[in-house]
């Protein structure tokens, strides 16, 4: 296909707009065909086999981002099970409706919601395999299954075993248990050790796939020319420069721009570089960060849909009162692995490669964009090289597999970093102003919150801002944080500058832990209060809190001296069920920089599956909240992005990197998420470390030098 191709929007209008518009609506397969490649291995059900060599093999619906999930779903099943774990191996499931998120109710990765939303069934499904196993056994020698044991992946009968590989043909076919019992904590073999990532020699030896690694025979590879902005349309197209570079072999018109096809990445490049496009901006020709911040401004003095009221703040006894207003900017995700999918689209079937957080609801909209039964859609989940939410968004999948309909040949869409820091996928920018009061004695006694950010409820195509008009992604860790302050009145102001907004790594939590969490420090500093005493006196009812603030402030050594330049911040936060408290220790350079030393972090985050990887996850979440922290923000003008690479979009450095300490309590409470709690409260220690400094109130992200320097 040699000419410029329009998309035939008619004939798919579940596609609302352009690039960055997401599906409104889709279907989820209930096929209930569970994978298995191994002929000889026994199948007890959708989440393991058993093969005759005693290998186990666990199933992860769960996609891989290197948040663990591929050893920790099979340690949580092995436990169950009394596997041998060095037995266990594990397999990427297929899309099927049995691994569908309990959290979500279809196959997604997110909301660090995959331990805590398997801790159950996966416990169930190794404890029913246990249960046949046992009783194929005894069956075998005859005997009441009740004098059974296990251990070690091996039935026992006082001195005779048989291993699970030789009774997994025999126990298959048995009718599970419909609730079998679990173990208790207490007798917990594999469960909260720190085992070894069953993922890590792949990616050390290079077999381990992700999606920019697929090749197909006769795959093209397409490189878009995507629409600036939401909204933003090609007003005008010359395409014979693009045609003219060797290897080009169609120039395709769809919703989101123009993809330029070639027999390489770097001919699509080179193709898709020598377009000459005259885009139509639409209502956002005239977007700037000005107008951006203020309309947030003009939304955080109005806002007046109601997230939390208690008592009456007219009745508020305060003698000291404390005003600010913080603010913080529209942010990319900056995935490693810049976004692709490569799709093959035949006659009567679809497959597709990509590191995707939805594969489930991937299915269900391939099979409207071509036309095929949702069984018909083959998903294949490769390894993530980052996700951060950003690979929740469909826009990837679904334009690949458009560019290989309309080519018909398999097609790899790569995204350039610089494409994806414009792709229009943001954490929403919020500012929120702040009226407290203190008594007499320095007790705050008053709170008042007018926050204001796009939504992204309203924004993602599956959700509704509920009939109170609150969004609660925009007010998390505001409207629920944990402070006993008897007169409150939170509220939220919604303005959309233009923008699309996304799920970003923590959600409303990574600016909004920010805000509350400085905010209260100027609070303690205005009573002239500790201000860790200042929040350990206000947390009385909250003991999860209380434990990870006293365990951090403690660890960190609060209130001993420190080298001579340097000074803390401290921060609590609760997100995803698990509660979080990071204290910094920072210095600033005679110009104004500020340098973080050390990050001591104290986590509860209920009973833990593997404690070096829950260690791992706080240690990235701090690291990507520095990023954010210290350097993070898009920026707009003229309606266009201004960020491309990572010269102008930087992430922390490794001479920037902080000693990093994390201490996890021991909890009997269930398991809350992992991959994300570590990110919302190092910005707030940060800046409350740069105030104990400097005496200055940093009051917007990125934490920037310039307001620091002496005059």
């Amino acid at each position: 296909m040699d000419d410029t191709t329009p998309f035939a929007a008619s004939r798919r209008g579940f596609l609302a707009g352009t690039g960055s518009a997401l599906v409104l609506g889709f279907t989820l397969p209930t096929s209930g065909r569970a994978a298995g490649n191994d002929p000889q291995a026994a199948r007890l059900n959708a989440w393991l086999r058993i093969a005759p060599d005693n290998q186990v093999t666990v199933m992860c619906g769960s996609s891989e981002m290197g948040q663990g999930v591929l050893t920790a779903i099979p340690m949580l099943l092995a436990e169950e099970l009394d596997a041998d774990w060095r037995q266990v191996r594990v397999e990427q499931a297929p899309v099927d409706s049995a691994y569908a998120n309990p959290a979500f109710g279809m196959q997604v990765t997110g909301g660090s919601t995959t331990v805590r939303a398997h801790w159950q069934p996966v416990r169930k499904a190794g404890a029913a395999a246990r249960a046949m196993l046992i009783q194929a056994a005894a069956a075998q020698w005859q005997v009441d299954a009740a004098q059974c044991r296990t251990e070690a992946g091996q039935v026992v009968h006082g001195n005779k075993s048989l291993p699970y590989g030789a009774l997994a043909a025999a126990a298959a076919k048995l009718t599970p248990p419909a609730d079998p019992p679990l173990k208790s904590p207490k007798d917990f073999k594999i469960l909260g050790r720190p085992l070894k990532r069953l993922d890590s020699a792949g990616k050390v030896d290079g077999s381990a796939r992700y999606g920019i690694d697929v090749q197909l025979p006769g795959m093209l590879v397409a490189v878009m020319a995507r629409a600036p902005m939401p909204g933003a349309k090609p007003k005008q197209v010359d395409d014979a420069k693009a045609k003219a570079v060797k290897g080009v072999k169609a120039v395709l018109s769809i919703p989101s721009g123009v993809a330029v096809l070639a027999t390489g990445y770097w001919s699509a490049k080179q193709g898709r570089d020598a377009l000459q496009i005259v885009w139509d901006l639409g209502p956002n020709t005239g977007l700037s960060s000005d107008k951006v911040s203020s309309m947030l401004h003009a939304g955080a003095a109005s806002a007046s849909a109601v997230a939390r009221s208690d008592g009456n703040v007219k009745d508020a006894a305060a003698t000291t009162t404390v005003e600010a207003t913080y603010e913080a900017p529209y942010l990319a995700h900056a995935c490693m692995e810049p976004m692709n999918c490569t799709a093959w689209v035949k006659p009567d079937e679809v497959e597709i490669w990509a590191g995707t957080q939805s594969q489930g609801p991937a299915q269900g909209i391939l099979s409207q964009v071509a036309s095929v039964a949702p069984a018909k859609v083959k998903v294949n989940t490769m390894m993530l090289g980052g996700g951060f939410g950003r690979r929740f968004a469909p826009d990837f999948v679904i334009d690949a597999t458009l560019l290989s309909k309309l080519s018909g040949a398999p097609v790899k869409l790569i995204y350039t970093r610089e494409d994806d820091t414009a792709a229009g996928f943001y954490r929403p920018a919020a500012v929120t102003r702040f009226t407290g009061g203190l008594d007499a004695a320095g007790k705050p006694v008053l709170l008042k919150a007018g926050v204001s950010s796009p939504s992204i409820m309203a924004g993602s195509g599956f959700m509704q801002i509920p009939p109170s008009g609150v969004d609660s992604f925009a007010v998390e860790g505001i409207a629920d944080h944990p402070y006993d302050i008897p007169h409150q009145h939170l509220a939220y102001g919604r303005q959309e500058p233009g923008p699309q907004v996304w799920f970003w790594r923590s959600v409303g939590h990574s600016q909004n832990i920010f805000f509350i969490e400085s905010f209260i420090d100027e609070l303690a500093a205005a009573a002239k209060k500790d201000p860790f005493e200042f929040r350990r006196a206000l947390l009385g009812k909250q003991p999860r809190y209380k434990a990870v603030l006293e365990a951090a402030a403690g660890k960190a050594g609060w209130g001993q001296p420190l080298p001579a330049g340097r000074f803390r911040g401290i921060a609590v936060a609760q997100s995803f069920g698990s509660y979080v408290a990071e204290v910094a220790e920072v210095s600033v350079a005679a110009d104004g920089t500020p340098r973080v030393h050390r990050v001591v972090a104290a986590v509860d985050c209920g009973m833990t599956v593997n404690p070096a990887i829950i260690a791992r996850q706080i240690e990235g979440g701090i690291v990507y909240g520095l990023s954010a922290a210290l350097h993070g923000r898009i920026s707009f003008k003229d309606g266009r992005v201004e960020q491309g690479n990572f010269n102008t979009y930087p992430v922390l450095r490794m001479n920037e990197m902080p000693a990093v300490e994390v201490h996890v309590l021991p909890s009997t409470e269930a398991p809350g998420g992992i991959g994300e709690p570590g990110t919302p409260p190092v910005a707030a220690a940060v800046a409350n470390a740069i105030f104990a400094a400097t005496g200055k109130r940093l009051r917007s992200l990125p934490l920037e030098a310039g307001p620091l320097r002496k005059a």
